[in-house]
């Protein structure tokens, strides 16, 4: 074997121990990747039943409290039971959200992905028939541009994610006296295609953008808006099964930009394709 014939011999040799060690890599991605989502699932199912049981318990105490004498029940040590199992009904309602989030979760990472090309006007348009009950009794100036591109996307997938973008939108811009919203397309590298959501609504603290996209992240108190953190890990976990990506931008006081790049051809996430470039 000659010099040239021996070097391109071991240069063969190396590439095929990088693309081995590349495909166990990519193994023990899925592999983390499975357990995590059977764990999601597991927690989520195996918490409904104590919480059935808190629950219904809430509602038994109550009852029997309903049954004392009036001068016992207007007692002190009554009043402040009856704010305890306030304080329990609250927990176990917020418990439940969190669930119903976990379970959202799990069924945006292994529905299995039924791509086809999706008007993204029309499915904007849908998300608002949904999102309606949130927009009633108020004056929401919609900016939505004409040209939207088309995806190629699951469907129910990319519905759940337009009703937590466009949902967030609504609800962070309820302290606005004029609220506004704007989707418009957005330049994209080439393979790509990309859209963005603003609003004027209160924003958040751009130093906490890095969490924002986590399983029960709150950038704002409970006190101030509803929802228990999930709807964006959602939206990312969305994203991902197609390739995508998501990013978020905003100011204290100065409003939210949301941007997607979706690629053109979108694949799952299983077929380990990078995700589109931001």
């Amino acid at each position: 074997m000659t010099a040239p014939d021996a070097s391109a011999g071991h240069a063969l040799q190396q590439l095929q121990g990088l693309r081995a060690e590349l495909a166990r890599s990519q193994q023990q991605v899925a592999d983390m990747a499975a357990a995590q989502e059977e764990f999601l699932r597991a927690v989520s199912h195996d918490l409904r039943a104590p919480l059935r049981h808190v629950t219904s318990y809430g509602a038994l105490v109550r009852e029997v409290m309903g049954d004392l004498p009036p001068e016992v029940a207007q007692g002190a040590e009554v009043q402040e039971a009856l704010g305890f199992l306030a304080t329990m009904d609250q927990s176990a309602r917020r418990m439940g959200l969190m669930i119903d989030g976990l379970q959202a979760l799990v069924r945006a990472s292994r529905a299995p992905l039924r791509l086809q090309p999706v008007p993204l006007a029309d499915a904007m348009a849908q998300a608002r028939a949904t999102l309606a009950p949130a927009e009633a009794g108020r004056s929401v100036e919609w900016h939505v541009d004409a040209d939207l591109p088309t995806l190629h996307a699951d469907p129910v997938l990319l519905q759940e994610l337009l009703v937590q973008l466009l949902g967030n939108a609504l609800k962070f811009t309820r302290p606005v006296a004029q609220p506004r919203i704007t989707v418009r397309a957005d330049g994209a590298p080439a393979g790509c295609v990309a859209f963005t959501l603003q609003d004027n609504g209160v924003g958040f603290d751009p130093a906490r953008a890095g969490s924002l996209f986590g399983v029960f992240q709150r950038l704002h108190r409970e006190t101030e808006f509803d929802g228990v953190g999930a709807g964006l890990a959602l939206c990312r976990a969305v994203a991902q099964r197609h390739g995508a990506a998501v990013a978020a931008m905003a100011a204290p006081g100065a409003g939210c930009t949301v941007r997607v790049a979706w690629p053109v051809a979108a694949l799952p996430a299983e077929a380990a394709q990078e995700p589109a470039a931001l």
